[in-house]
């Protein structure tokens, strides 16, 4: 009987441990968008267009095997064309300088009218 109480308690403490293991701060994804939109506003800088009234943009990425920017969807309340063919040209495969996980961010942009 008290074997078996050891081993129930041994077992329970390698399962605590792996699921503890395996859980994520709440902060980590707001760390990783904070990082990636720092990057991407360095990259957006001087728009080829005028940007004549200040507007959100939010995009929605992915990061591909390379730790490149692979852009899925530019939405805004602006020229839609315009502004996702700009977000598209000037963020697609560029490489971002930390390592990110493989997965879909949605990354605030504001664009401000000089």
């Amino acid at each position: 009987m008290k074997s078996i109480k050891i081993l129930l308690v041994a077992a329970f403490i390698v399962f605590s441990n792996t699921v503890s293991a395996n859980e994520k701060t709440p902060g980590d994804d707001k760390v990783k968008v904070s990082v990636i939109s720092k990057q991407i506003q360095r990259l957006l800088e001087n728009p080829s267009f005028p940007v004549e009234q200040n507007f959100m943009v939010k995009i929605k990425l992915t990061v591909n095997n390379e730790n490149e920017i692979v852009v899925l969807s530019v939405d805004t309340k602006g020229d839609k064309e315009t502004i996702g063919a700009f977000v598209k040209s000037r963020l697609n495969y560029k490489k971002l300088a930390n390592k990110m996980e493989k997965k879909v961010y949605i990354v605030p942009v504001k664009m401000i009218s000089l």
